[in-house]
């Protein structure tokens, strides 16, 4: 009997070694070929390996996991593992195997596991019906509901209702809540269209702040605007492009 082959593409570590190890208990014999942290290394490791099994998160960066999924149709059994509902609900209807939704559950993805065995062996789904659905745009009510965050080895959901504002940070986004901050990689670019635009205003290039965590607005020095918060001592500062969001204040 031939050695079943799988990648894993998910862009938060603590979640990847997690899939990896659970996966390892609940089907020892399958052999995680390649992992990726994003698109590209997704779709490189799809060329490079003949895997059977593709455990792939649709929202990572560099690359829509979307692509990915395409370049993956019919070639092999495609799992998503996702924080969205409607991916969940679209893919199951759509043919794809199944989807592991997060934070992932063992229960859920056992009878995962289960569902794979049955289809190992017959041919992989044609997955454009479903990405002609996911590519019309998310539905105006999913947007980001919550994140993943590491600190060490413990894994935390931090709800986007807590967060007072994201702030660029080199590779990476700062979350900012009233207690904590963390890393995630993610672009603000990126959160600019999974986060509700009512709920969040961008005030920089670099910063997305929480509506709901703004506590009136204060001049420096050079008399440019910033944003006083309600819970945290900083001041954020508004650059000119989006200084007319608070014109109506």
């Amino acid at each position: 009997m031939r050695t079943l082959r799988a990648i894993i593409a998910e862009d938060e570590p603590v979640l990847r070694q997690e899939l990896k190890e659970a996966l390892g208990g609940l089907w020892p014999e399958l052999v995680i070929c390649a992992e990726a942290e994003d698109g590209i290394e997704a779709a490189h490791a799809l060329e490079a390996h003949a895997a059977d099994i593709l455990f792939l998160d649709i929202e990572m960066p560099g690359m829509n996991g979307l692509e990915v999924a395409r370049q993956a149709s019919g070639r092999c059994h495609v799992v998503f593992v996702t924080a969205y509902e409607k991916y969940a609900v679209a893919a199951f209807e759509q043919g794809a195997v199944d989807y592991v939704m997060k934070p992932f559950s063992p229960a859920r993805l056992a009878a995962t596991v289960t569902r794979l065995r049955k289809k190992i062996g017959t041919e992989p789904a044609n997955l454009e019906g479903l990405l002609e659905i996911l590519g019309r745009g998310r539905d105006p009510k999913e947007f980001l509901r919550w994140i993943t965050v590491t600190r060490g080895e413990e894994l935390r959901l931090v709800t986007v209702e807590e967060i007072c504002y994201f702030q660029a940070d080199n590779k990476y986004t700062r979350i900012v809540t009233p207690e904590q901050e963390s890393l995630i990689r993610r672009t603000i670019r990126e959160l600019v269209d999974q986060l509700d635009p009512n709920a969040f205003w961008q005030i920089h290039r670099g910063t997305l702040v929480n509506v709901n965590a703004i506590a009136g607005l204060t001049r420096d020095m050079s008399g440019h605007l910033r944003v006083r918060l309600k819970q945290r001592k900083e001041t954020l500062p508004v650059s000119d492009p989006y200084v007319h969001r608070f014109r109506q204040l």
